[in-house]
C-alpha cells in the first residue's frame, strides 16, 4: 500500500504535463490491493492494513491471537516501503520529506483544507465501508475468486472520495 499507493502520489501525481493526479493515485491504491490480494491472499488473507486486521478480528473472521504478529508485520512492511520510497524520491536531488511524503491530515495538511472533524468522520466512515466490503466479498456465500476485484475497486472509490479531504 505504501509503495504502490503513496509511491504513486509522491512520484507521479503531479509530474509536469503527464501527472496521474487524483484519479491515478486512487487507481494505484486499488490496483495495489487487487494485485496483492491475488498474490498473497491465499497466504495471509492479504491484510495490508492494521485497521482491516482489527476489523476482521472483531468480526470473528481472524483469530485474535494473531493480531499482534500481523500488526508488527504490517508496520514493518510500511516502514520498509516508506524507506524505499524516500530513497527513490530523493534520487533527483530533492528532499521528499519536505513535501510531506503523501502524509494525510486536516486543515493546512488537507488538500481541500477540511477541518479535523470532517477528516475524522471521513476516515471512520470510509474504513467502515471498506471493512463491510471486505467482509461481504470474502464471505463463504460470496462468488468465489472475485474478492480481490471488489476490494480493490472499493479502495479506489474510497480514495476518489477522500483524497481531497484528508489526502487518504
Amino acid at each position: 500500500m505504501v509503495l504502490g499507493g503513496c509511491g504513486s502520489a509522491v512520484l507521479a501525481a503531479a509530474f509536469p504535463q503527464v501527472g496521474i493526479g487524483l484519479l491515478g493515485v486512487s487507481l494505484a491504491f486499488g490496483l495495489t490491493v487487487v494485485t496483492m490480494a491475488f498474490a498473497i491472499g491465499h497466504v495471509s488473507g492479504c491484510h495490508l492494513n492494521p485497521a482491516v486486521t482489527l476489523g476482521l478480528v472483531v468480526g470473528g473472521r481472524h483469530p485474535a491471537k494473531e493480531i499482534l504478529p500481523y500488526w508488527i508485520a504490517q508496520v514493518l512492511g510500511g516502514i520498509a516501503a516508506a524507506s524505499i520510497l524516500v530513497f527513490i524520491a530523493s534520487g533527483n536531488g530533492t528532499d521528499p520529506l519536505a513535501g510531506g511524503l503523501a502524509a494525510n491530515g486536516f486543515g493546512d495538511h488537507s488538500p481541500g483544507h477540511y477541518n479535523m472533524a470532517a477528516g475524522f468522520v471521513t476516515e471512520v466512515v470510509m474504513t467502515a465501508i471498506f471493512l463491510f466490503v471486505i467482509m461481504g466479498a470474502t464471505d463463504k456465500r460470496a462468488p468465489s475468486g472475485f474478492a480481490p476485484i471488489a476490494i480493490g475497486l472499493c479502495l479506489t472509490l474510497i480514495h476518489l472520495i477522500s483524497i481531497p479531504i484528508t489526502n487518504t
